[in-house]
């Protein structure tokens, strides 16, 4: 089959598949409907773990319930908590974190993830991140909240040091405005 770049999400799993190992610790800091959830608990097979977080009980409750239908349950943590609440759950370094900004997909869109605690997750996952684990980010500018948090994380991870992180932005330019952007950071191996 030949390779086909369709959209910041398929570059996120192209990442993840590339990065994650059986028996690895990850974390899906934004749930949603489960579906990253689910193709991280394929990744981390029968010895991994995946934590998952999402502030709405409906998504924790869609998650849980495609989880059990595809018999992988038992590899995943699921917390009606906010992501920015993750090192209080993980303790473990991890292998790579997802985020996927924005709303719950088929969801309320007035309830959307915010730069203010998105920033403290981002922070806690990269603490949480082994040498060479991957932190991936889709992001959903075309609506002020996802303007402005878009806007807020490229500045942030922009100040990274190069010593300890590399920083890559993937976006399509020709999809026009509010098309999902991909941010990739990986932890630097520690040297010496």
């Amino acid at each position: 089959m030949a390779y086909e770049l369709r959209s910041a999400r398929y570059l996120a799993a192209d990442i993840l598949e590339r990065a994650v190992q059986p028996g690895d610790s990850v974390i899906d800091a934004t749930m949603g409907n489960g579906h990253d959830t689910l193709f991280l608990c394929g990744l981390v097979g029968e010895g991994g773990r995946v934590y998952a977080f999402d502030v709405q009980q409906q998504a924790v409750e869609s998650t849980k319930k495609r989880l059990e239908e595809s018999g992988v349950l038992s590899r995943a943590a699921l917390f009606c908590l906010g992501h920015e609440h993750m090192a209080e759950k993980v303790a473990e370094p991890v292998s790579a974190v997802v985020f996927n900004l924005g709303w719950l997909p088929g969801g309320d869109h007035s309830v959307t993830t915010h730069w203010e605690t998105t920033q403290k997750a981002v922070e806690s996952a990269l603490s949480l991140l082994k040498p060479m684990g991957v932190l991936v980010i889709c992001a959903y500018p075309g609506h002020a909240e996802g303007d402005r948090e878009r806007s807020a994380l490229t500045d942030f991870l922009s100040a990274l040091p190069p010593q300890r992180f590399n920083v890559l932005h993937q976006k399509f330019l020709n999809a026009g405005p509010g098309a999902p952007e991909c941010f990739t950071v990986q932890k630097q191996r520690i040297v010496g």
